[in-house]
């Protein structure tokens, strides 16, 4: 009987064997025993301790994350790798917004530099030159200029500063002192030279010059200035953008891809492609939510760093403030400027000098190759500083939601797409079935590696998105030659302004001769109230935002700036020199 019994048994034994030995399965006992060679190996490399690692496979019944088969980790280990996965992953994430980071950083000082020597550079030559042709005059009134000056700094750097008032005031406070030096054939009383300025804005002493050297000096130090903004912002979103600490959920699922696979003493195989984006989109979900506010932001620095580079220039806003300034002085000696103050009494032994033409003995300005374009400031030129940051804006667009596919891309982080069949795919190696889900924190809500909560919005994210909409819209009306700062108190100054579309022959070389559409002849006191008198000196810096309360208000705030050094009436004789 028992005989008989272990006989019918026999061949199922040997069918049971043959089967287990064609496929490859190993009994638990086999697997139990399986050497962890490999993997004391690896997490020896990496520094940690093997005190606690298993010699061979245990049971995994104590694992928390990984799959609770036959393991070469114990707790112990478990937890140290995870720790692990996540740095590995903050890592990832620096190292691979490093060129953000670094475009960034180095564009915003560059500019910064140039920028800033430009305005030296320009008050430096107007000092030289000014002091050379006219020695004391200037060198009494140098503060004129010197506050102006500091004010057009003040308003660079981010100060509260109105520059529509910095350079009326500049203008009016000018006329005062200028007047009687280009009429010296007349004696003016305080109250005939009040008169002029008063009426100034009716009168144009200086012509049409000031309010297009406005239009030209302020459109250059608001995109400038924004964009010297913009780079800074840049850099300080990035910063804060990529100082992540990795939710438990997010580290579940890094450890889950990188480092079960070790666990389970295959430390060679990487995660599958799929399964390394879907972890990734659901740690970096909340930086998916930048993309949309991140490209706007880019391509508003693009658009005015091309305004820099063409009609917004400012070098060439710098370069022309002395021509700017003959044009006005030449103009105030070549034409009367007596209508409603009176006739002013002559002055003795002195006859009055006849104007000289003026015309064409200026130089104009000469355009340039990009290649030959001499290098201002900073050891560069505005031309190079820009086609340098366009080249590095182009490939930033998109960051956000294409830093998952960068970082998983990397052969050394998951395997490549066509591998999909030898892959970690979070349990085994195998295929990864689940599909890959989109962008930003809402698509996350069926993630199967990482459990995202998406009804509770990252504040930190929130206000990422604030400060580049707010650096956006300023980037944006620079573009317009329009202050967000100032905009009740600056008249249009740009394209989106009075002055649309606005070129001059001198301001901007190479698109042919415009006639300045301003041609109207000054019109009669009386045909317009005069403002209150302004007080005559003015210390300090004085044009913040804040002050406008109990101001008088200059009778120039049409005019626009120049740093114009006081000037006799040789100026004439000297105006080519003024290039």
């Amino acid at each position: 009987m028992d005989t008989r019994s272990s006989s019918s048994r026999y061949p199922l034994l040997v069918l049971l064997c043959a089967v287990c030995s064609l496929s490859g399965s190993r009994s638990p006992v086999a697997s139990a025993g399986r050497s962890c060679a490999d993997t004391r190996q690896v997490y020896a490399e990496k520094g940690y301790s093997t005190g606690t690692a298993p010699v061979t496979q245990i049971s995994g019944e104590h694992l928390r994350l990984c799959p609770q088969d036959y393991t070469c980790c114990s707790s112990q280990m478990e937890e140290t790798l995870a720790l692990q996965s996540e740095r590995d992953f903050l890592k990832a994430v620096e190292e691979n917004s490093q060129f953000l980071l670094t475009t960034f950083t180095q564009r915003h000082r560059r500019f910064d530099e140039f920028f800033r020597e430009l305005i030296e550079l320009s008050e430096k030559s107007m000092n030289q030159m000014f002091t050379k042709t006219y020695g004391r005059l200037f060198t009494q009134n140098a503060h004129v200029f010197q506050e102006l000056f500091v004010e057009l700094r003040r308003y660079y750097s981010g100060g509260s500063v109105s520059l529509s008032e910095v350079l009326s005031d500049f203008w009016s406070r000018l006329v005062e002192r200028v007047f009687s030096l280009v009429n010296p054939q007349y004696q003016f009383s305080e109250d005939y030279l009040e008169c002029v300025s008063k009426h100034a804005e009716q009168l144009q002493p200086f012509g049409d010059v000031p309010r297009r050297l406005r239009v030209q000096v302020m459109r250059a130090f608001i995109a400038a200035r924004a964009l010297s903004q913009g780079l800074a912002t840049g850099r300080d979103i990035v910063n804060k953008a990529t100082k992540l600490t990795a939710e438990s959920e997010c580290v579940r699922g890094l450890m889950r891809q990188w480092y079960c696979p070790l666990c389970r003493g295959m430390p060679s195989v990487r995660p599958c492609h799929s399964l390394c984006l879907n972890v990734m989109k659901g740690c970096l979900a909340n930086q998916g939510d930048l993309e949309t506010e991140w490209n706007n932001f880019i391509d508003a620095l693009y658009q005015v760093s091309e305004k820099l580079e063409g009609p917004f220039n400012m070098e060439l806003a710098a370069d022309s403030i002395s021509v700017k300034v003959s044009e006005a002085i030449m103009h105030m000696q070549e034409n009367s400027v007596f209508q409603g103050c009176g006739s002013p009494r002559p002055a003795p032994g002195r006859s009055k000098r006849s104007p000289k033409a003026s015309g064409g003995n200026r130089r104009p300005f000469r355009t340039y190759t990009p290649e030959e374009k001499p290098t201002t400031a900073a050891g560069t030129n505005l031309d190079r500083l820009v086609t340098e940051l366009k080249e590095r804006l182009r490939p930033m667009r998109g960051f956000w939601v294409s830093l998952p596919h960068t970082i998983c891309n990397d052969e050394r982080i998951a395997a490549d797409v066509t591998n999909e069949d030898r892959c970690w795919n979070g349990q085994t190696r195998g295929r990864y079935l689940p599909d890959v889900m989109g962008d930003g924190l809402a698509s996350q809500i069926n993630n199967p590696e990482v459990e995202v909560d998406i009804s509770r919005p990252d504040v930190r994210t929130r206000q990422l998105i604030m400060e580049l909409r707010v650096v956006t819209n300023k980037l944006k009306n620079a573009q317009t030659g329009q202050d967000m700062d100032f905009m009740d108190s600056e008249e249009g100054s740009g394209s989106g302004g009075g002055d649309d579309g606005e070129r001059y022959n001198d301001d901007w070389p190479g698109h042919g001769p415009y006639s300045p559409p301003y041609n109207k002849p000054p019109r009669s006191p009386a045909s317009n109230p005069a403002k209150p008198p302004r007080v005559r000196e003015r210390n300090g810096s004085k044009w913040n935002k804040n002050n406008g309360q109990g101001r008088i208000k200059s009778a120039t705030s049409k005019l626009s700036f120049s740093p114009v050094p006081l000037l006799l009436p040789f100026m004439v004789t000297v105006a080519p020199m003024w290039r």
